[in-house]
């Protein structure tokens, strides 16, 4: 029975990464660890699936993640799992259970993977998506490390030559003095219109509803009091030092009030980066001292942030700026004859060896057809292999530009080829 057309298709919002495309993600995962690696970070990989209490717990059962974006799992156990939708939960996790506190602080980690939401796919936003993170987990609450944390964020962005870059950034405050801002908020927004989703979460969830696109919220938005005026000195003290930190740096930004990130384990500091162009955040994170204590740790201060990559995609080509794999030199193997056929492996084995990067098309026996294939991968040089070639253990070099050729000794052959590259 044959499959039908949509078994034959990828899952809504999950795309394949198809070869045209390699040379993008090959310069992520190339920036990713050569940032990390400048920083003194260290690479953690961590499952896809993970306990659904970890989000729950963590993130905040009133989220749009934990409500409405998971992708749930029942077990034949009947234990509860998801596929992670955010990263941060899951390093903090490994942080904690393979006892990461015992080593020297702070410990700094940096990924690179998958991650998994439900939500209606748009431009930039998927249901597989990939994100780079950094995290910055123990030692002291100092905000250098937070400024850290937003010059790698925005130095990733521009490695990938993504430009016209903007840093918005706030502070949400601790737990001293965001209580005293929920109710100044709560009381705002008790009296004025909002989304039917707004009135929801003024009541569960108060910060959220600066997050808020609708166009009704929007207007209300406007003239809701700010975070940063309600701060304690400690936080305010704080704030003041990071953005000092990122004076220093040379790194211009944004005081947004309206900043709130969207899950519910962050304190103090919170940025965004946008690129000109596009109003979707490229990266993003900021400071979550709660974190590992919400987990039933010991309280950990810590820091992170996370680049999205499907996102960076969209910002260069609405910059007009592709990534392309670098031109190689192409050198294309063409035999004659069965004698030829059988040895031309060791021979394409050998080039490989000696680092020369050699396409083939063994499939076809016709010197026409090898040789159209030869132009097609615009290859620069043709050796051509044949029955008295392989007698003679010579192969023919041939400048697929000049139409010059030469006969050498498959003794020397290698080194002859890179000669001419």
């Amino acid at each position: 029975m044959a499959l039908s057309k949509k078994a034959l298709q990828s899952v809504k919002g999950m795309h394949d990464i198809l070869p045209k495309d390699q040379p993008l993600w090959e310069k992520l995962r190339k920036v990713t660890r050569e940032l990390g690696e400048q920083y003194n970070f260290e690479r953690i990989d961590t499952p896809i699936v993970e306990p659904m209490a970890l989000f729950e717990r963590t993130v905040g059962e009133a989220s749009d993640i934990v409500e409405k974006q998971m992708y749930v799992l029942k077990t034949k156990d009947d234990d509860s799992l998801v596929l992670r939708p955010e990263a941060t939960a899951s390093v903090a996790r490994a942080y904690v259970e393979h006892g990461m506190a015992h080593v020297p602080q702070p410990v700094k980690l940096y990924y690179f993977g998958p991650l998994y939401r439900h939500e209606q796919p748009q431009e930039g936003r998927v249901r597989q998506f990939h994100q780079a993170g950094f995290e910055i987990i123990g030692g002291e609450s100092d905000p250098v490390y937070d400024a850290q944390i937003v010059a790698m964020a925005y130095r990733f962005l521009e490695e990938m030559k993504v430009a016209k870059l903007e840093i918005r950034i706030n502070s949400i405050g601790c737990k001293q003095c965001r209580p005293i801002y929920r109710k100044k908020l709560v009381d705002y927004y008790k009296s004025r219109p909002s989304c039917k989703t707004c009135k929801r979460r003024i009541l569960v969830n108060p910060l959220r509803v600066l997050d808020c696109k609708e166009k009704e919220c929007e207007v209300t938005k406007a003239g809701a009091p700010a975070m940063i005026d309600s701060l304690c000195t400690l936080c305010r003290g704080h704030f003041k030092l990071v953005l000092e930190y990122l004076d220093e740096l040379g790194l211009s930004y944004m005081l947004d009030n309206h900043l709130v990130r969207g899950l519910d384990y962050y304190s103090r500091t919170v940025f965004e980066i946008f690129a000109e162009g596009w109003d979707a955040a490229l990266a993003g994170g900021g400071r979550y001292d709660y974190l590992l204590e919400l987990m039933g740790a010991k309280a950990t201060p810590a820091v992170g942030c996370a680049v999205g990559l499907e996102r960076v995609g969209v910002a260069l080509t609405k910059q007009g700026t592709a990534v392309t794999a670098k031109p190689k030199p192409r050198v294309h193997f063409i035999h004659i004859g069965d004698l030829a056929k059988k040895k031309s492996l060791s021979l394409i084995e050998a080039l490989r060896r000696g680092g020369v990067h050699v396409e083939e098309s063994l499939g076809k026996d016709s010197l026409k057809g090898q040789l159209a294939a030869a132009d097609k991968n615009g290859a620069e040089l043709a050796l051509i292999f044949g029955q008295m070639e392989a007698f003679e253990e010579s192969i023919i070099i041939r400048d697929l530009k000049t139409g010059a050729q030469e006969t050498v000794l498959l003794v020397k052959f290698v080194e002859a080829v890179k000669k001419r590259l």
